[in-house]
């Protein structure tokens, strides 16, 4: 082929490569070892044909007859730069070689013209990937994947997908799930094979346990060296059994399109985690399959409970004079149903943890948290109420529905239903389906109890209380200062991530949500959560109409900061707006009360913590750092303002929770 007929792609300066040396170029996706010596510059195949290693990495050696030679870096194989043979000049162990030309300052590499891209197994997956909705990736691209990220860079390319790389795969699948827990729609992770994949772990099964929808899609060797022990071989099959739904390896033979439909449906259908597995090898089979979408494998997602059973709910509904309504994260697509329920009925909204605004503290029927992390109002009504009717509540040892009184459980999930104890009345059904059947039928009762007047009376005094506790002084701030200053200046529609440990339970206690939505790690209760979580959010912020526009924010301690705190790099990469509030008592607050609790001696709880203020800085974010509560609300409001990732550290005292 002439020199017309070439594609001459620029590669550097020629200041990049000293005399006598060796480097790797790339010119369009050509991996090239470029070399110069005695004046002269050659390009050949990067690739070693011994074992692939990088001969832009190795050296140039001199012959005794002052013959040049390229040396692999890795077991020492020598080339001619200028023939690409090795010493013994065999044709079949020989480079290919690039013509190069020197234009002024610039080198040039020519390229033959790009052929067109032959589709593959992995492009027909991605097509149908997109095709089921999915709008994310989070992860990390690696040599057991390149292939299958390859065809999701081209969906990226076509406006179809985006995609996020992270520094750690851990907070991909925080990510993941923090973004189906908000979205119900499942984003995916992607890792290569062995450790990448098993460091997916933690964030699928807070996923699983807290009934988000994700995809994990993990590299893997190549067919034919599975099981023996090659280099990052683990069987990934019985790595993912117990914490996946789904999980199938892609062979040559599979239905491509179908295997990925059936991932994405387990995903989206069980709200749960689904896994495939991609050989290095079959990824870039060529393929000219179609590819599969959602149409006609999916029907209406609303189950009316039975007549019978709503009939009786309605009964026990209008006899109740003080009947409570305990929300949880289950009843979120239906909180409007469930606060127009709440007003018919005059009744307080007690929500556990995971609900936590879902019903506004600023509303007339909002009675807080239930439980370990909640309110004394909420405990209060509790204990008063003649009927509780909880919706999408798992009843958790730490929100404590007491079993004492007459409950009408609703749970789209028939296993929740009276899991832990028998209830009253279990019915199942979609929640939203129950409010639209019961709503013409109930009213309150004449001789109701006026129990908005007694929640508005209790909500005088837990805030009386609260502003006692800001006086209280210690080695920090207070968390009730932070959390009265972050009620003073969070944006109402904000989505707040919250951690685990003293932080989690000040931030349940004390904040008060006027119409933000909160993600936390449930179930799980995994530390390291709340940074990742915002990631996920901020991507959905990016993806969907109805959270456009809506500030993110995350809270954390230093302890659960400390987790993943390279990936505050990945938010400034990808110019997030995220403010995440970091109370630092350079210590795990929580575990040492529970040592003291438990009449053990406080041990190895203390953290030794750099400036994370400033560390936010030297990553390209902006840091604050907070010493004093009469700083609080100036720094959260700077840092709110700030389009990006901002951090504010604020000195707390682990006993002042």
């Amino acid at each position: 082929m002439s020199d017309e007929q070439l594609d001459w792609i620029c590669v550097g300066k020629t200041s990049d490569l000293p005399e006598g040396r060796v480097k790797t170029v790339t010119a369009r996706t050509t991996t090239i070892c470029l070399s110069h010596f005695d004046g002269q510059w050659a390009a050949m195949d990067n690739h070693c044909p011994h074992q692939g290693g990088p001969l832009g990495e190795g050296t140039i050696e001199r012959g005794k007859g002052g013959e040049c030679w390229i040396r692999c870096p890795w077991h020492g194989w020598d080339f001619d730069p200028l023939t690409g043979r090795p010493p013994g000049g065999h044709e079949d162990s020989g480079q290919k070689l690039y013509p190069v030309e020197i234009r002024g300052d610039e080198i040039y590499i020519g390229l033959k013209p790009e052929k067109p891209h032959q589709r593959t197994v992995t492009d027909v997956m991605a097509e149908t990937l997109v095709n089921w909705g999915v709008k994310r990736v989070f992860g990390m691209v690696g040599h057991s994947n390149l292939g299958l990220a390859d065809a999701l860079r081209r969906r990226e390319a076509a406006g179809q997908l985006s995609y996020i790389g992270i520094r750690h795969e851990g907070a991909a699948a925080f990510a993941a799930s923090a973004y189906g827990k908000l979205t119900g729609r499942p984003a995916a992770c992607l890792t290569i094979a062995g450790p990448g994949a098993t460091n997916l772990m933690t964030g699928l099964w807070d996923a699983k346990v807290d009934r988000a929808p994700v995809l994990a899609l993990t590299g893997q060797v190549q067919t034919q060296v599975f099981g023996p022990g090659a280099f990052q071989d683990i069987d990934l099959s019985a790595a993912f059994e117990a914490v996946a739904r789904f999980s199938q390896p892609v062979l040559d033979s599979s239905r491509h399109a179908e295997l990925m439909s059936l991932a994405c449906k387990t995903a989206i259908v069980e709200r749960d985690v689904a896994h495939l597995i991609f050989p290095d090898d079959v990824q870039t089979r060529p393929s000219d399959a179609p590819a599969a979408g959602p149409d006609g494998r999916l029907g209406h997602d609303s189950v009316l409970p039975a007549q019978e059973d709503i009939d009786r709910a309605v009964a026990m509904i209008n006899e109740a004079r003080r009947p409570i309504i305990v929300l949880g994260h289950g009843g979120a697509a239906a909180r409007e149903a469930v606060i127009d329920l709440a007003e018919t009925l005059g009744a307080p909204v007690l929500t556990t943890f995971k609900g936590k605004g879902l019903i506004p503290d600023t509303h007339p029927n909002a009675a807080g948290v239930l439980g370990r992390s909640g309110t004394p109002i909420a405990s209060w009504f509790m204990n008063e109420t003649d009927l509780i009717l909880t919706l999408g509540s798992s009843f958790s040892n730490h929100t404590g529905i007491t079993p004492a009184k007459p409950i009408i459980q609703v749970d789209f999930e028939r296993m929740q239903l009276g899991k832990f104890h028998p209830v009253t009345l279990p019915i199942w059904g979609e929640i939203g389906a129950f409010c639209d059947a019961i709503a013409p039928r109930v009213q309150r009762h004449p001789e109701a109890a006026d129990q908005l007047s007694e929640l508005a009376e209790r909500w005088r005094m837990w805030r009386d209380e609260k502003a006692r506790r800001l006086n209280e002084k210690g080695k920090g701030v207070h968390s009730a200062a932070v959390f009265a200053a972050l009620t003073a200046t969070c944006p109402p529609d904000a989505l707040i991530a919250v951690d685990v440990g003293n932080n989690t339970y000040s931030f349940g206690r004390y904040f008060e949500t006027c119409g933000q939505r909160v993600l936390m790690s449930g179930y799980l209760g995994s530390i390291g959560f709340s940074f990742p979580a915002a990631m996920g959010a901020w991507a959905a912020t990016q993806d969907f109409d109805e959270y456009r526009g809506r500030k993110v924010i995350s809270v954390s301690g230093d302890g659960g900061f400390g987790q993943y705190p390279m990936d505050f790099t990945t938010a400034v990469k990808y110019g997030m707006d995220i403010t995440h509030v970091l109370l630092n008592n350079s210590e795990l607050g929580k575990i040492s009360k529970e040592q003291r609790a438990g009449e053990w001696p406080v041990w190895e709880t203390d953290l030794h913590n750099p400036s994370f203020a400033a560390y936010a800085e030297l990553c390209g974010g902006k840091g604050i750092r907070v010493t004093d509560a009469a700083e609080l609300e100036d720094a959260l409001r700077q840092a709110i303002a700030h389009e990006g990732p901002a951090l504010v550290e604020i000195i707390t005292d682990a006993e002042l929770v």
